[in-house]
């Protein structure tokens, strides 16, 4: 089931940070997009940390990929994870469930979210 019940749609934004030099990143980002179809209902976006430096400043990305997963207000998961489809729908699926937990709060990680969910909105 890829949704909560409890989930309204769109609820939740899924940002990988990456780098276009990265050959991880590369053969990760068809992977990525793989899931947008078996989660219609969160957002994804990928987004190159040196391209838009401006919308990721002042968050330092150091090691790829990094995921950001929140809600509109708040982030529920920041890090790196292992480049694996299931790793990522399981992340993915644990969030959307009820027990999911935002972290604690952060005036740059919570910037990144705002400025984030903003450009999702200015997509739509």
């Amino acid at each position: 089931m890829p949704t909560s019940p409890h989930a309204p749609e769109h609820s939740i934004l899924v940002a990988c940070l990456c780098a276009n030099w990265c050959g991880t990143c590369r053969e990760y980002q068809p992977l990525f997009e793989q899931l947008q179809a078996k989660f219609p209902g969160v957002r994804f976006l990928w987004i190159d940390v040196e391209d838009e430096a401006d919308l990721v400043d002042p968050i330092e990305v150091e090691n790829f990929p990094t995921l950001l997963i929140a809600t509109q207000s708040q982030a529920l998961f920041f890090g790196t994870i292992t480049p694996h489809l299931a790793t990522l729908q399981r992340l993915i699926q644990s969030q959307l469930g009820d027990s999911a937990r935002p972290l604690a709060p952060s005036v740059d990680l919570d910037g990144l979210v705002q400025r984030l969910w903003h450009r999702t909105a200015s997509r739509a």
